[in-house]
């Protein structure tokens, strides 16, 4: 596989700290620095170390307090970013960001919760459980339990995985739907499943990552937490896997509908499913062999058809901007048409932080699977 060109994209992307906002506290420069910490790990080049450093240092006050956070909101997607805050804390011993960690711990502690016990997405997403979700706030949690808590987490971590495989997993395709009302009151959901309409690439990829982050993370001798989500990964990648364009084996931004016009081979929820794969086989939750030569498909495609040149450098191309799920009434109404109309995106932070973390988790594999 040639890499020339994704290594030159990814020494620009990460030479100027300005890629990121800088002026909020958000999931997508977390998503960045996610996989900062992966190609740390993966390559031992400390300019990602330090990318994560400069970050934190810009956001974290001396108390532990964090610059622009708003725990009363109860958005999960500020979790996610605290993942970096437990590399930081791991790389320096500053004390500042283990505070600044279980800040946001304290936030999962009073989170609002369905009856059968889920995270609200957000304050303002009352009863809903987005697939995105579980990527932002499990692995975080997962990670401080094991590190730092007594893994008493453990059992509400898992059974958060498990309500959405039972609520939200669609039993004729294995696929699963981006949303799940459990009041089944709000516009977009059906009156009868509580599910929104469509199967949005991203948000599977949300949670195929979501699987294998939190069983990385997770200590693998507590084997009955372990075995159900590689139980829920393997079929969800599975079903997802049959939806594979036959000409280059990349994933459309509504799964399931080629007959769909403007409906195309979507970049961040494609290179998602590939580092969730190279992740799994290397930590043995699927069979490589039988893995390993998708996941290869769909990272080659994607330096191939998505990291263009233009103007002389490289460009990656073709990422959903944002989609989500109301909460206005006539807009992100869950349907295909609508996960369609959203703009597609260069450069978009969330597609090159996946299509880094695929790389990332290549290397990784091919440096502990000797029979790959």
């Amino acid at each position: 596989m040639e890499f020339s060109r994704l290594l030159e994209y990814i020494d620009l992307f990460y030479s100027e700290l300005e890629r990121l906002d800088m002026n909020k506290w958000n999931y997508a420069d977390g998503c960045v620095l996610s996989a900062a910490e992966q190609l740390f790990e993966a390559t031992g080049d400390s300019k990602f170390r330090d990318y994560i450093l400069r970050y934190a240092d810009c956001y974290v006050l001396p108390d532990g307090s964090i610059r622009t956070y708003k725990p009363l909101e109860y958005k999960l997607d500020d979790v996610q970013p605290g993942r970096a805050l437990l590399f930081a804390y791991r790389e320096t011993g500053e004390e500042r960001y283990i505070l600044a960690a279980k800040n946001l711990l304290g936030q999962l502690e009073r989170q609002p919760r369905t009856a059968s016990g889920s995270y609200w997405h957000k304050k303002i997403y009352p009863e809903q459980v987005w697939l995105d979700g579980l990527y932002m706030a499990q692995p975080f949690r997962m990670a401080y339990d094991t590190r730092y808590g007594k893994k008493d987490a453990y059992t509400d971590i898992c059974r958060q995985f498990e309500n959405v495989r039972r609520n939200m997993r669609d039993p004729d395709t294995g696929l699963y739907y981006h949303g799940f009302d459990e009041s089944r009151s709000v516009f977009w959901a059906d009156r009868k499943t509580g599910l929104s309409g469509s199967f949005w690439l991203r948000s599977i990829g949300w949670l195929l990552m979501a699987l294998t982050d939190t069983a990385e993370e997770m200590d693998r001798r507590v084997y009955d937490c372990l075995r159900p989500l590689q139980d829920m990964y393997k079929d969800a990648v599975k079903a997802l896997l049959n939806y594979r364009c036959a000409e280059n084996g990349l994933l459309l931004q509504v799964v399931d509908r080629p007959d769909l016009e403007g409906n195309y081979c979507e970049t961040s929820g494609s290179a998602m499913t590939a580092a969730s794969i190279f992740k799994a086989c290397r930590l043995r939750l699927v069979l490589t062999e039988k893995y390993l030569p998708a996941a290869e498909n769909i990272l080659s495609s994607l330096i191939k058809e998505k990291l263009r040149i233009k103007d002389g450098r490289p460009v990656l191309t073709d990422t959903c901007s944002v989609a989500g799920l109301g909460p206005d009434i006539g807009r992100r109404d869950g349907t295909a048409e609508y996960y369609l109309s959203e703009p597609r995106a260069d450069d978009d932070s969330k597609g090159a932080a996946a299509l880094f973390m695929a790389y990332a988790q290549y290397l990784m594999l091919k440096k502990t699977e000797p029979c790959v």
